[in-house]
C-alpha cells in the first residue's frame, strides 16, 4: 500500500505539472489557433493524464479526461476549428480535472464533482456547427492505399504523433573522426595517422593529437564532442528532492558561516600565515558551498507567473477588455519561500491592473489608444534585490481623487496636500481600507488588498512602490530580497552595544568631524547638509533608548527605507561580513525595531536592525525632509547675526535669518507666468518669484538643473521667493562693514568663511523689483488657489 502511495504521490505532482502546462498552452493556442505544436502538445499531456487515471482506477477523472481528450483529437484532425468557447470548454475541462484531483490529494479517492455537466458542454461544443470555418490545422490527405483498412484510434493516433524517428543507441555514436572527416574538417588521412599514433601507444586523445598538429579547429573538435554526447531526457537530467532537506541543508550551511567567521576572526588574532591561509581556503570553499546550496533553492520567476496568462484571459473576458499580457524576465530567480510570499501579492496586483488600470475599449479609442491594452510583467537582478514591475498602459492614478479621499478619511489634512510631493500622495492607496473604485465588484472597490500587498512584502523584507502617469498608465514596483538566510552586513558601535545593518539598505558613509561640522535643525529635527540636500538624522541611542552620545567624530549611515533616504548617527562602523538571520521570539518582534539577530565573529549576539520601523519610529515625516524648514533660535541674540549665505552667479549673498521663512525648491516646468512676472503654485497661493541675479546683476552663467533653489520670505499674510543659484551655508556674523549701497536692497558687505559676502536687505531688493509688492494690488495674486 505505501507503494501504491508513492505512485499516487508522483502521479499527482505529474498531472499537476502537465495542467499548469495545458493551462499556459490554451491560452497561447487561442492567440495562434493554427499552431498545430501547441494542439499536439495538449492532446499528449491530457493523454498520460487520462492513461495514468485509468490505471490507478480513477475512473471519474479517466471519463473527464477522455472527454477532453475527444474534443483535442478533433480540433487535432482540422475537423473543428479552434475558437474562444473552445478554449473556455477546455479551460474549464483542466479545471474540473484539478478539482479531482486536489479531491484526491485530501480525501485519497474521487469526491462528487460535477464531471456530467463539464461532459455535456464540451459534448455540445463538438456537436457545435462549424459554418464553414477553416479548421485549426489541415488534415492530411488520405492515402488511397490504406482507405480499406479500419480508422485508427485515438490512442494510436496519438502515440504515431507522439513517436520520434529511432536515433542510434549510445554505443553506436559515431567515432570522432569520423565526424570531422564527414563535416570537412579534418582530412581522413590526418585521422588515419592520429589512430595509428595511438596504437603505438600514444595516450592523447585523437583530438588533442590533431589539435596539436595543426589539421583541425577547436571549434570542430567541440561541436563533434557535443554531437557525440548522449542528449538527456528531462526527466534524467532533474530530480526531486524534499524541501525540507534543503532547508536542512541550508541551516547547516548557515552554522557553517558562523563557524567560519569566529575561525578567521580567531586566526586573524594569532596572526600565523599557515593557519590564515588555510582559513582563506575554507572561506572560500564555504562561501562557494553556501552559493551551491542557495542555487539549489532558487527557482525561476516564472513559476508564480505561469498562473496569470489564465488571470488576465479569465478577468478582461468578464470585464469585457482586451488585454495582452507581455512578460520581460522571467528567467529571474527567487528563494522558493520568498516565491510563495509573492505569489498572492502579484496575483492581486494584476488584478487589480486588469479591473481599475486598462480602460474599456471606447474609453481607449476615445483617448487615441488602440483597444487592446498593455499589461507588463518585468523581473530583473538590482542590487542584491529582485524588482518586480506591473505596468500597464491605462488611465492611470488619479491624484487629486486619491487625495480627497485621504483628506476625507482623517489621513491628511487640506493644508499639506498643495505642497506634498505626488509620489507622497500615490502612496496613500497602499492604507488600510483606502479606495478610490466608484462601485463595488466581486474583482476589486472594498478597500481591502493594496495595504495587505505592503504587509506581506515588507514582512520577508522587501518595499513595494507606486509611480503613475496620467493617461499613460502606472507601474507597480516590488523589490525583494534574493534570500532570507544569510545576508550582507555592517556591523556598527552605538553606546557600547554591537548592532547589524543590511547593506542592501545603505547608501553610503559620512564620518563628521564635531569641530568642524555642524548639524543644523530644520523643524526642531537634526538635519546635516549632505551635497545641498538636508538629510533627516536618526540617533541610534536615541532611538533605542541608550545612553546619548556626543557629536564628537561619529559615522552617518546613509540608509534608503520606504524610498525615503535619511541619515543613522553611530559610535563606529567595524566591518562587512556574511551574517546568518536568527528568527527573533515574539517579545523582540513586538518591539518591532529588530529584524532579526545573529551570532557574529567574536560568539556575541547582534541584533539585526529593521531600518524601514527605525524610520517610522523615529516619525521621519513628509514635512521634516522636503519642507526644510529653517530653525531660527538664537536669530538676534547679543550682537551676533545668523545669516543664511547663498550664491548668485559667483557672488556670495547673505539673507538675515530671521527673515527666511523656508527653503524650497521648485520644479523648473512648475514655474509659469502672470503677466510679466513669474510665478508659482505654492501651498494654495500663487507664489511670485524675484530672481536675485537679476537684480543684482550678477556676472556667470546661470546653472543647470530640473530644479531651482528659493529662499521664501513672507510679511503680512504675503510671500514671495527669492531664487538663488544654491544655499551655501548658515553663518553667524558679529561685524559688518556697512557702505551707502550702490545698489538696491544690499545693505553692506562682510567676510564670511573667507568670502567677501554682501549682505542683502530684504525688504529694499523686494520693492526694488515689484515696488506695488506692499501695496494692497497684490492681493489679487495671493487669492486662495
Amino acid at each position: 500500500m505505501e507503494d501504491m502511495g508513492e505512485i499516487v504521490g508522483e502521479f499527482l505532482m505529474e498531472s499537476h505539472e502537465n495542467l499548469d502546462q495545458i493551462d499556459r498552452d490554451l491560452v497561447s493556442l487561442e492567440q495562434e489557433p493554427g499552431s498545430r505544436d501547441l494542439i499536439s502538445r495538449i492532446f499528449r499531456a491530457i493523454h498520460t493524464i487520462k492513461g495514468t487515471s485509468g490505471f490507478l482506477a480513477f475512473s471519474r477523472l479517466e471519463k473527464l479526461a477522455h472527454a477532453g481528450e475527444s474534443l483535442l483529437s478533433r480540433l487535432r484532425d482540422g475537423v473543428q476549428p479552434v475558437t474562444p468557447d473552445t478554449i473556455t470548454v477546455l479551460l474549464l475541462c483542466i479545471d474540473g480535472v484539478r478539482a479531482i484531483l486536489s479531491s484526491i490529494e485530501e480525501n485519497g479517492s474521487e469526491a462528487e464533482v460535477d464531471i456530467e455537466t463539464m461532459i455535456v458542454k464540451i459534448q455540445a461544443q463538438m456537436n457545435a456547427p462549424t459554418d464553414g470555418a477553416p479548421a485549426a490545422a489541415p488534415a492530411p490527405a488520405p492515402n488511397p492505399a490504406f482507405e480499406a483498412e479500419e480508422p485508427v484510434s485515438v490512442e494510436q493516433e496519438a502515440e504515431a504523433v507522439v513517436r520520434p524517428a529511432p536515433e542510434p543507441v549510445e554505443e553506436q555514436r559515431q567515432p570522432l573522426g569520423q565526424m570531422l572527416v564527414d563535416a570537412g574538417a579534418a582530412e581522413s588521412t590526418d585521422v588515419a595517422s592520429a589512430l595509428q599514433q595511438q596504437i603505438e601507444g600514444d595516450e592523447r586523445k585523437l583530438g588533442t593529437i590533431l589539435l596539436e598538429e595543426g589539421k583541425t579547429q577547436p571549434a570542430a573538435v567541440n561541436e563533434a564532442l557535443q554531437s557525440q554526447t548522449p542528449k538527456r531526457s528531462i526527466a534524467d537530467s532533474a530530480i526531486r528532492v524534499d524541501v525540507e532537506l534543503l532547508d536542512t541543508l541550508l541551516n547547516m550551511v548557515g552554522e557553517l558561516v558562523l563557524a567560519r567567521n569566529q575561525l578567521v576572526r580567531g586566526v586573524m588574532e594569532i596572526g600565523d600565515s599557515g593557519l590564515v591561509r588555510s582559513a582563506q581556503r575554507l572561506g572560500m570553499i564555504t562561501s562557494e558551498l553556501q552559493e551551491g546550496i542557495m542555487k539549489t533553492r532558487m527557482q525561476p520567476i516564472e513559476h508564480i507567473w505561469s498562473k496569470l496568462p489564465r488571470v488576465v484571459r479569465d478577468l478582461s473576458n468578464s470585464l469585457g477588455k482586451q488585454v495582452q499580457l507581455v512578460m520581460q524576465g522571467k528567467e529571474t530567480e527567487l528563494d522558493r519561500s520568498l516565491l510563495e510570499a509573492v505569489k498572492d501579492p502579484l496575483t492581486h496586483l494584476v488584478r487589480n491592473a486588469v479591473d481599475h488600470g486598462i480602460e474599456d475599449p471606447d474609453k481607449r479609442t476615445a483617448a487615441g489608444k488602440g483597444t487592446e491594452g498593455t499589461l507588463t510583467l518585468r523581473a530583473y537582478h538590482e542590487g542584491g534585490h529582485v524588482a518586480v514591475e506591473v505596468a500597464d498602459d491605462g488611465a492611470g492614478l488619479n491624484i487629486e481623487r486619491i487625495a480627497q479621499k485621504a483628506v476625507e478619511k482623517g489621513l491628511l489634512r487640506p493644508e499639506q496636500v498643495p505642497n506634498m510631493d505626488r509620489r507622497d500622495i500615490m502612496a496613500m492607496v497602499f492604507q488600510p481600507g483606502f479606495s478610490t473604485a466608484a462601485k463595488v465588484t466581486n474583482v476589486s472597490g472594498r478597500g481591502v488588498g493594496m495595504d495587505v500587498v505592503k504587509t506581506n512584502i515588507e514582512n520577508i523584507g522587501g518595499a513595494v512602490s507606486v509611480d503613475s502617469t496620467p493617461g499613460e498608465g502606472t507601474v507597480w514596483r516590488l523589490t525583494i530580497p534574493l534570500t532570507l538566510a544569510i545576508i550582507q552586513a555592517l556591523t556598527v558601535d552605538c553606546a557600547d552595544q554591537r548592532y547589524v545593518v543590511p547593506q542592501v539598505a545603505v547608501l553610503e558613509l559620512v564620518f563628521i568631524d564635531g569641530n568642524t561640522t555642524k548639524v543644523e535643525y530644520a523643524s526642531g529635527a537634526p538635519v546635516y547638509r549632505l551635497r545641498g540636500k538636508l538629510l533627516p538624522l536618526v540617533r541610534l541611542d536615541r532611538a533605542l533608548g541608550l545612553e546619548v552620545g556626543g557629536d564628537q567624530g561619529v559615522y552617518i549611515m546613509v540608509l534608503q527605507a520606504d524610498g525615503r533616504r535619511f541619515g543613522l548617527v553611530v559610535d563606529r562602523v567595524l566591518n562587512t561580513e556574511e551574517v546568518v538571520v536568527k528568527a527573533l521570539n515574539t517579545r523582540f518582534k513586538d518591539i518591532g525595531l529588530y529584524a532579526g539577530a545573529t551570532i557574529l565573529g567574536d560568539g556575541k549576539v547582534g541584533l539585526i536592525l529593521d531600518v524601514s520601523s527605525l524610520a517610522r519610529r523615529s516619525h521621519l515625516a513628509v514635512d521634516s525632509e522636503r519642507e526644510n524648514v529653517v530653525d531660527k533660535r538664537g536669530s538676534g541674540s547679543g550682537s551676533t547675526e545668523r545669516l543664511l549665505v547663498t550664491a548668485v552667479g559667483e557672488r556670495r549673498v547673505a539673507i538675515p535669518l530671521d527673515t527666511v521663512t523656508r527653503l524650497e525648491e521648485f520644479p523648473r516646468d512648475r514655474i509659469e507666468h502672470a503677466g510679466s512676472r513669474e510665478v508659482v503654485q505654492y501651498r494654495g497661493q500663487i507664489l511670485p518669484l524675484v530672481r536675485l541675479s537679476h537684480l543684482l546683476g550678477a556676472y556667470g552663467e546661470e546653472l543647470e538643473g530640473d530644479t531651482v533653489s528659493v529662499v521664501v520670505y513672507s510679511e503680512g499674510g504675503k510671500s514671495v521667493a527669492l531664487v538663488v543659484d544654491r544655499i551655501v551655508d548658515i553663518a553667524e556674523n558679529s561685524t559688518t562693514a556697512r557702505r551707502d549701497a550702490e545698489e538696491d536692497g544690499l545693505v553692506g558687505t562682510a567676510v564670511i568663511q573667507q568670502r567677501v559676502t554682501e549682505l542683502l536687505d530684504v525688504r529694499r531688493a523686494i520693492l526694488a523689483a515689484d515696488p506695488n509688492f506692499y501695496s494692497d494690488s497684490m492681493d489679487d495674486m495671493l487669492v486662495e488657489a
